[in-house]
């Protein structure tokens, strides 16, 4: 007999609550459910079982580095556990403890809000616990959370679950009084494969089945757009049919400028990274573009330059890929950066002998700890001594682990002083070599020296901006993107110290290519890179925003959290997209040219999505709209009305069970 397969959560819920019948009735009994996934089959078991429901709010605590690993928990009532066992054996300080319950304890706030509405959490002592979750796959929530109940003194903690990990269970038979599972399959594949029907449980969905109202309700009788303003933007719209010359229009637009600035809504689009390549491409081959600086750390974007430009090893682009292993991974490991990036490399092969080949660079500062490791092993290759001394300098980061956040909290904190002078000098030091042919031994590569000049650089801006981060959020953003428009410019005259200046295309998010002073983010004190780049360059930059009202997307619902397929909600009825939908034409591209009919209808401003490599539904308006201007943020904007997901180099069952798969490599 097969593994047993749940139409969905509601159906799993009532055959556990057949398993739970000997609980029915009795008033020493409440089931706590995990959310989200746990809160629909909870809801069933306690109807069944006519007892009082709730949900358990818990974060597990990963381990610095190794985020999978548990070291601990906390959880609703202020319970925080720990493994004590991992804290020993991987000596994991306590500042670094510290450091993971901040992060954590942020998104158990909002969760307890967004549930409970403020309401404690319900008494245990002296009650039979039941704790309900959609499945067990590692266990490793499911005992966090039995440890956090066990210290709210419960006379009995029931663990019930419909499908799970034959040996999860045994192992958790250990630690709660008594675990119930519906269905032990072998092997035991994935939690979503005992379900047809596996979609995200959604905070709303949540709130509904604990009978309480939504955060954000949709906004309702929202008046249809002025038909004028209609016609006056369907005039003005170019359809884009998917031909040869569907950007000619935008080509004409770029014409000699130096920067094209091409932006998306969300992190996880299939159609804003094809054509993003589309046009880059013919930037390349029609307009002398040079160099595709993209949203992406230095080191793991500097391997695929080495690739595209035949100067490297790597196989193939998704082996030249491989650097990018930090979450959000999908972001650049994905089936159409493949396909841009084999492109890349057979344009540069086939250039003239002498021609400049064309380069891709990250511009982002999170790879703190890759960085300083890019840095040490330039200097190893070339003057020991060099190396000997950098490595001096950064040791000061030692101290604080791996996780450039737990750097910040602690430094930010002022529990321990920081490492800002030595990441200062040893980018002094370079740039002083760098600067002078005769300070090394040999000749260094003129690439790499440039690559390690940048890799310190992002040491040095990284480091200030985990130390912000925690204390002055307005400033760590303003940090990042300044880092952005530094390496830009570092670009800019390195590419052109033997020729005439580069002509950059910049991939990024709206939300930094876009002019911040068009938008709400300008009232907070935040700048961003498309604005310091208009300020410095003027009309030699063009900025190219996106859009989409509906389809799918490629996130994860929590940083750090696995990557999902989601569903991507009708645009607000206020929106820029819900008036570019009204248009009935799919898919457009849209010149805003300074006092041109679509430019002026548009008037005064309005809401626009903006999804980051995370995306919750459940409190759309607040997380994911802000309001612009549109004519002055952007140049051009490009709709696609329905959109898809991109699709990852490596999936989760979360994400294949969003819906049917493209098949990859066909799909490119």
């Amino acid at each position: 007999m097969g593994p047993r397969v749940f139409h969905d959560r509601t159906d799993a819920g009532r055959v556990l609550a057949g398993r739970l019948a000997t609980y029915e009735g009795r008033p020493d009994v409440v089931v706590l459910a995990l959310p989200r996934g746990g809160v629909p089959v909870a809801a069933e078991v306690a109807r069944a079982l006519r007892v009082p429901f709730d949900v358990f709010v818990v974060r597990k605590l990963g381990v610095p580095g190794n985020e999978e690993l548990a070291m601990g928990a906390i959880a609703s009532g202020g319970v925080r556990v720990l493994n004590a066992d991992v804290v020993a054996s991987l000596k994991i300080p306590p500042y670094a403890i510290d450091a993971a319950c901040a992060r954590e304890a942020e998104e158990l706030r909002r969760r307890e809000r967004a549930y409970r509405g403020g309401r404690p959490v319900v008494a245990l002592r002296g009650l039979t616990v039941i704790l309900v979750d959609d499945g067990l796959a590692t266990g490793a929530t499911m005992q966090a959370a039995i440890e956090a109940v066990r210290q709210l003194h419960p006379a009995r903690i029931v663990v019930a679950v419909p499908t799970g990990s034959r040996d999860t269970v045994v192992r958790l038979e250990r630690e709660a009084d008594a675990v119930v599972c519906a269905d032990m399959p072998e092997p035991f594949w994935a939690v979503g494969a005992a379900y047809e029907d596996f979609s995200q449980t959604s905070d709303d969905e949540v709130r509904r089945l604990l009978g309480r109202s939504a955060e954000v309700q949709p906004v309702a009788g929202a008046p249809e757009p002025d038909p004028a303003l209609v016609e006056t933007l369907r005039a003005a719209a170019i359809p884009l049919s998917g031909g040869a010359h569907d950007y000619d229009a935008l080509l004409d637009l770029v014409g000699a400028t130096t920067f094209a600035l091409l932006g998306e809504a969300t992190h996880g689009t299939h159609e804003f990274y094809r054509e993003r390549a589309e046009i880059t491409k013919r930037l390349i081959r029609e307009k002398g573009f040079t160099a595709v600086a993209i949203e992406a750390d230095w080191p793991d974007a500097w391997r695929v330059n080495r690739y595209v430009r035949a100067d490297s090893e790597d196989l193939d682009a998704v082996e030249a890929l491989a650097g990018f292993r930090r979450f959000p991974t999908w972001m650049w490991r994905n089936t159409e950066m493949v396909a841009f990036v084999e492109w890349l490399r057979a344009h540069n092969l086939a250039l003239p002998p002498g021609a400049q080949r064309v380069g891709l660079y990250g511009i982002d500062l999170y790879s703190l700890r890759a960085s300083m490791k890019a840095v040490l092993g330039f200097l190893e290759t070339v003057d020991p001594a060099a190396a000997a001394q950098a490595r001096a300098r950064y040791a000061c980061f030692d101290r604080f682990g791996p996780d450039g956040q737990t750097y910040g909290l602690i430094t930010g904190l002022k529990l321990a002083p920081s490492c800002q002078d030595q990441a200062v000098a040893q980018l002094a030091a370079l740039q002083r070599r760098a600067a002078d042919s005769l300070a090394w031994a040999g000749s260094p590569d003129p690439e790499e020296l440039f690559s390690a000049g940048q890799n310190a650089r992002v040491v040095r801006n990284a480091e200030e901006y985990y130390r912000t981060m925690f204390l002055r959020e307005v400033s760590s953003w303003n940090l990042r993107d300044s880092h952005m428009a530094e390496c830009v410019a570092a670009l800019v005259s390195h590419l052109g110290r033997d020729r005439s200046a580069p002509k950059i295309a910049i991939w990024a998010h709206n939300s930094h290519l876009g002019d911040a002073r068009a938008t709400e983010m300008s009232a907070r004190g935040e700048l961003n890179l498309g604005q310091i780049l208009r300020e410095r360059h003027g009309a030699e930059v063009v900025r190219v925003g996106f859009t989409t009202y509906a389809g799918s997307v490629t996130a994860a619902s929590d940083w750090g959290a696995p990557v999902e397929r989601k569903r991507v909600r009708p645009a607000l009825p206020d929106s820029y997209e819900a008036l570019f939908h009204a248009l009935g034409l799919g898919r457009f591209c849209l010149p805003l040219a300074p006092g041109s009919p679509a430019a002026r209808a548009l008037g005064p401003a309005r809401s626009e999505r903006a999804i980051g490599v995370v995306y919750r539904p459940d409190t759309e308006r607040q997380s994911h709209y802000v309001r612009a201007h549109l004519p002055d943020q952007f140049d051009v904007v490009l709709h696609f009305d329905e959109t898809r997901a991109v699709t990852p180099l490596e999936t989760t069952p979360l994400w294949e069970d969003g819906e049917v798969p493209e098949t990859f490599p066909a799909g490119l």
